[in-house]
């Protein structure tokens, strides 16, 4: 029995586009190709990207993931790794909820003393976040998610922990921004939005269309909103509403 690439993408939540590129690049061939182009998958090729995912939900970039797939011999002894990294990743999680846990702890007890909301140690805000994240939290944007994701593949966990530093202390910019009552238009915050206009442009070219979707994406998007208001309630409305004045003042 075999599935056309549409069930596939379906059934594993990998859209059609990364199933191809994953065909493209020789990490995941299809079974077959019918006489109208269409991929379809056997079983053998789901075991496969089974193994992918896993990998990728590891941290593994895409040229690993190829060299472990090309040296296995048998199933089961691959998947008997993939689950020890699994038990060490779940180890890892309950680290990163206590660095959470931590973080909460910090917030709140600075609610209640009257400081100014900030985070002390950015650094451990996404502590253990690993790079293959990165695409997960654009999958609202196929086209930059496949470039952030490519761009994630040939990433360190150092590297992955310096962005996420030096996100966080955007963020935290922005938050003090807005403590000091600065309108989201203002000067200094448009030049915080230009940096990390300029940080996704590096990726790809960004339509104002597009980034401002990402804008209300910070408010929209669960996870996304998490991290602003963890930082600063109203922080993601007030990121939203300054990527608008981005882009109506400086890309149309």
């Amino acid at each position: 029995m075999d599935w056309p690439i549409s069930e596939v993408a379906r059934m594993s939540g990998v859209t059609a586009r990364t199933l191809r590129h994953y065909d493209e690049t020789g990490l995941l061939p299809p079974a077959r190709t019918g006489a109208n182009g269409h991929r379809y998958y056997g079983e053998h090729q789901l075991l496969l990207l089974q193994q992918i995912l896993v990998l990728r939900a590891l941290g593994v970039g895409l040229p690993e993931i190829g060299r472990i797939l090309s040296e296995q011999v048998d199933e089961v002894d691959a998947l008997r790794g993939h689950h020890r990294r699994l038990l060490a990743e779940r180890d890892r999680l309950d680290g990163l909820a206590g660095t959470v846990s931590r973080t909460i702890a910090e917030l709140e007890q600075s609610r209640k003393d009257g400081y100014r909301m900030t985070i002390n140690r950015p650094e451990n805000l996404f502590e253990g976040v690993q790079p293959s994240h990165y695409e997960e939290n654009m999958s609202g944007f196929p086209g930059l998610a496949e470039e952030v994701g490519r761009h994630a593949s040939t990433m360190s966990q150092a590297d992955a922990d310096a962005g996420h530093r030096e996100r966080t202390a955007q963020m935290i910019r922005l938050a003090e921004l807005m403590a000091m009552g600065r309108p989201a238009g203002a000067e200094p915050v448009q030049a915080e939005i230009d940096a990390q206009y300029r940080a996704l442009t590096r990726l790809r070219a960004v339509s104002a269309e597009e980034y401002r979707a990402i804008g209300r994406s910070c408010v929209d998007n669960d996870a996304w909103r998490t991290a602003y208001e963890a930082i600063a309630p109203g922080l993601a409305v007030y990121q939203r509403d300054a990527i608008e004045a981005y882009a109506t003042t400086r890309l149309n």
